[in-house]
């Protein structure tokens, strides 16, 4: 018989590459929206910020990914508006999940639940968690919202997986781009004229989808958390793999930096630069070696993963070569 993995988020860039991960191999997929989505057979109508609908949507599956959360370009006014909606997101999911009888939910947390908040530079694993008192709305949310979903693990017997990955990039499903593609989108349309010197561990979505249909498939995962994560990388080396790439194709990627300084005084008088200050300045350094030891889990070369990202902006019509644009005008 046909295993069913409900899978919340269903519209989302990670959820979707995990949809299609499942059903390469052999998985009915249901998908929870928030409204109904083109391309999706089963999906549920259900909202995190309420309980209606949750029921519904687990009933008669063996297992539960909850990947949706709210990922904001910009800081919410209060925290709350971020991490009262991801706890008690998880917490509806989780209950419906336990309620229903599932086998095991793989939670899709964040690398943020890892390594905000700490200042020194030691490589963090999946023994550390992040410092709430120190960190911002958007890690703060996802270090509260995982914390949540263990305590509610063990108090309830059902079995979890949490998968923490660091920045995702990858090949887009659709035209909405997340925060963590717009670097290099924003590269690629030279929306900012160097880079910051921030620092990220990528890693790439198919990747993330391979691990977690993994999570649920390794017996001995229950009850561990899984970093997924690359080496680190400055969003300079980024772009100087975008710019050998494509800059002989008439794309002008920017390869300079810019200076720490700079980027802080532009972030007072803009919000949306404001979470990216956590990355100033700070090398990202996690080792992922538990899920290749336990998962059995591989990644792909990051150069292959960042010039695929570009690939699907271009296609997309998102990253614009200036070079054709020109000669379009002129003609």
């Amino acid at each position: 018989m046909t295993e069913r993995v409900l899978v919340t988020g269903a519209s989302g860039f990670v959820a979707g590459h995990v949809i299609a991960e499942l059903r390469a191999h052999g998985y009915q997929v249901r998908g929870t929206t928030r409204r109904p989505v083109d391309g999706l057979d089963d999906t549920v109508t259900a909202d995190l910020s309420r309980d209606e609908g949750w029921a519904a949507a687990v009933e008669g599956c063996d297992y539960v990914m909850h990947v949706a959360s709210p990922f904001p370009n910009e800081t919410p006014k209060s925290e709350d508006d971020l991490v009262r909606p991801a706890v008690d997101g998880t917490l509806r999911v989780l209950r419906a999940a336990a309620d229903a009888g599932v086998k095991r939910v793989v939670l899709t947390s964040s690398l943020s639940a890892v390594t905000s908040g700490h200042h020194d530079q030691a490589v963090r694993t999946e023994a550390d968690w992040s410092i709430v008192e120190r960190i911002r709305a958007y890690p703060k949310s996802k270090t509260l919202a995982e914390r949540a979903a263990w305590d509610f693990s063990r108090k309830s017997g059902l079995a979890l997986v949490s998968l923490n990955p660091g920045m995702v990039l990858g090949p887009l499903l659709s035209s909405t781009v997340g925060t963590s593609v717009q670097v290099v989108r924003r590269l690629m349309t030279r929306d900012v004229p160097a880079s910051p010197k921030m620092g990220f561990a990528p890693v790439d979505v198919r990747d993330v989808a391979t691990a977690h249909r993994l999570a649920l498939e390794t017996p001995a995962a229950a009850g561990n958390r899984y970093i997924l994560a690359g080496e680190h990388m400055w969003m300079r080396d980024i772009a100087a793999v975008l710019a050998e790439e494509f800059n002989p194709l008439g794309y002008r990627v920017p390869t300079g930096t810019l200076p720490t300084l700079l980027v802080r005084l532009m972030a007072r008088f803009d919000a949306s630069i404001r979470p990216a200050l956590d990355f100033v300045g700070r090398r990202e350094l996690v080792s992922a070696e538990k899920a290749h030891r336990e998962l059995g889990w591989t990644t792909r070369p990051l150069r292959d993963t960042i010039l695929d990202t570009a690939r699907s902006l271009i296609d997309l019509g998102l990253a614009p070569n200036p070079s054709k644009n020109s000669v379009a005008t002129n003609s």
